[in-house]
């Protein structure tokens, strides 16, 4: 099995972030509530810089994207088309004994980080398989009976165990794995029932899977009904394809461009885990972006344009295929992460294959962060959890809408009307083979269609498609990075989190526990400290440099405690710089040093005397 518990530094993560303030487990005052969080002063300013810098690269530096701020609450009918009301569940389990709700596809993953499972490991080696019978019943009777009463172990040891020793003396079978041990000490009788998946929370037996959705549900109305059922949206990409004819048409946007948009999403998970990570209410900053199909781009250039894996593919060619522009975004967005402080050597990637995939996606590439409680290849190196995933989609969300609202979609290039017009017979004939061989591929691989069920469906769909290119109509195709707010910013505090030893002038060593945010997304960018709060002269001249700051970065100003005191805090809370107003500053010592102050590095603790008048010169180019 996996690590035991979610690792000591997790734990300290969880604990500095209360303690300074970037996130708080929601109505905590009434017990708190499983899955929602609230960001504190330091977490609120880290996310919206988080959102800023994410705003500014995707739509403010770019003249292709823009952006739309759309309602959480839309027309239910849109979720019938985005298949999300059919097919957006889960797989969920009762436990028969405690009543639990447990996603059935994470009981492994929840198994390691439980009470009765760690204590468990205490007297046998699950890896091997190798315990004392006598420990185990002593165990079962002891703690086991507080931790997992409902285990078959804790319940009927003797029997249990009968069936476990005669399990493994077994030389004719392969050796018990992991899994298989825990299940023999969740099933007393597995002659009859068969091997049984205990409950995370209390060792009993759980209820075969059954789909649950994760819409959460509401009525727009006075009046619960049926016809006012509406949902909280599970994801902020709808709302973008719904919109996109009104934003083309009042924005003068053509493919190729991109809407982008920031926003809240709530998905009612099964077991909200991880910290912030895996919640129930959430933000996502999403990009959609639209393309030409790549029968379209031929027919306008001639050829379809691919680029090799790995690096950037550079600056984008108006030949580009889908394969291009997926490549160009999987490197963009590390691009972004790198400007941040999330280095390549922090991030992982996966590849979806065909069987991964969602059946309307050609390609996705999932961007991963190792964090502390990632899994573990066989070396013990963190695999990473994901941080976006970026989608080829094709056209499947703009047809459901199409299709579902009766509206067209299409975008007209009187271009490609004219360039279609000159193709060969056989250049269209060619591209309409390949089209059908591909739909049918798919619709047999991932729709489970019959073989000629598939191929109707792809001739029909073949017929409507090549129509609409002859004349210079088509639906664009969409390229889609989607990252989740909430789980960048806790990568973000964990991989900036370190401790470290430091020994001052007088020789006294302590641990120095400091964050080192990336200055572009620190929550505080400058601490301001007079040395002295007792001295009117010392704190007016503080009062001015703050003044001098704050209209340009966030600044938190201390005069409380001992200097080193004061970097300590700032340290912890990731602030990059700290300026001290002493004696000097004054000009107490003689002109040559008035009106300069100490500015203090937070990641070297280097120390250096900078006149006032230079302090932003020195600091705002680092912020970019």
């Amino acid at each position: 099995m996996a690590e035991p518990k979610q690792t000591e530094l997790m734990e300290k993560i969880v604990s500095l972030c209360k303690r300074r303030g970037f996130i708080f487990q929601s109505s905590e005052i009434y017990g708190g509530i499983n899955g929602f969080w609230d960001y504190g002063p330091l977490g609120s300013e880290l996310k919206r810089n988080v959102k800023d810098a994410w705003w500014r690269d995707i739509v403010h530096h770019r003249e292709d994207v823009v952006g739309l701020d759309a309602t959480i609450i839309m027309h239910p009918t849109v979720w019938k088309a985005s298949g999300h009301v059919d097919t957006f569940s889960d797989p969920m389990s009762t436990c028969r004994h405690c009543k639990k709700l447990i996603r059935a596809d994470q009981v492994w993953e929840m198994l390691p980080g439980q009470a009765w499972v760690q204590s468990l490991a205490e007297v046998c080696d699950v890896a091997t398989q190798s315990f004392d019978s006598q420990k185990l019943i002593h165990w079962a009777g002891r703690k086991g009976k507080n931790l997992a009463p409902n285990l078959a172990l804790v319940r009927n040891p003797e029997v249990t165990l009968s069936w476990l020793a005669e399990r493994s003396a077994d030389s004719a079978k392969e050796p018990v794995s992991a899994t298989e041990f825990y299940q023999h000490l969740a099933t007393e009788q597995m002659p009859v029932t068969g091997l049984i998946t205990p409950c995370p929370y209390c060792g009993g037996e759980l209820t075969p899977p059954r789909p649950f959705n994760l819409m959460f549900e509401s009525w727009a109305g006075p009046v619960q009904s049926d016809e006012n059922k509406v949902f909280l949206r599970p994801e902020t990409a709808q709302a973008i394809f719904a919109q996109c004819k009104n934003v083309m048409d009042s924005s003068r946007q053509r493919p190729p461009f991109g809407i982008g948009q920031i926003g809240k999403a709530f998905r009612n998970e099964i077991t909200p885990r991880n910290y912030t990570f895996r919640s129930r209410e959430f933000e996502q900053m999403e990009l959609e972006y639209f393309i030409r199909p790549d029968e379209a781009t031929r027919a306008l250039f001639g050829e379809v344009a691919t680029v090799p894996d790995g690096g950037h593919p550079g600056d984008p060619q108006p030949n580009w295929g889908w394969q291009a522009w997926h490549r160009y975004w999987v490197e963009e967005r590390v691009r972004f992460y790198e400007s941040i402080g999330l280095s390549r050597d922090t991030l992982g990637f996966h590849v979806q294959q065909p069987d991964e995939l969602a059946h309307y996606a050609r390609a996705t590439v999932d961007i991963l962060f190792k964090f502390p409680f990632s899994k573990r290849d066989e070396q013990g190196e963190l695999l990473g959890e994901e941080l976006e995933g970026v989608a080829a989609r094709g056209d499947f969300d703009l047809t459901q809408h199409e299709k579902f609202s009766g509206k067209p979609l299409t975008v007209f290039e009187d271009e490609l009307r004219s360039a279609w017009a000159l193709l060969s017979p056989d250049t269209v004939t060619e591209m309409r083979d390949d089209f059908i061989e591909t739909k049918t591929r798919v619709a047999i691989e991932k729709k489970g269609m019959s073989a000629a069920d598939a191929a109707d469906s792809a001739r029909a769909e073949a017929e409507v498609f090549f129509e609409r290119l002859g004349k210079g109509q088509y639906l664009p195709h969409v390229i889609e990075p989607s990252a989740g707010v909430d789980r960048l910013v806790l990568a973000l505090i964990a991989n900036a989190y370190a401790e470290e030893t430091v020994t001052d002038d007088k020789g006294k060593s302590e641990t120095r526990v400091v964050l080192r945010f990336h200055p572009r997304i620190a929550p505080v960018k400058v601490g301001v400290f007079p040395l002295l709060k007792n001295k009117p002269e010392l704190v007016a001249k503080a009062m001015e440099v703050r003044a001098l700051l704050q209209s340009h970065v966030t600044v938190f100003y201390d005069d409380t405690g001992a200097i080193g005191r004061r970097y300590r805090r700032q340290d912890e809370a990731g602030t990059p710089f700290g300026v001290t107003i002493d004696f000097d500053t004054l000009g107490e010592k003689g002109d040559e040093l008035k009106d300069t102050v100490t500015l203090r590095d937070r990641d070297s603790m280097k120390q250096e005397r900078v006149k006032i008048s230079e302090l932003l010169g020195r600091i705002l180019p680092l912020m970019q």
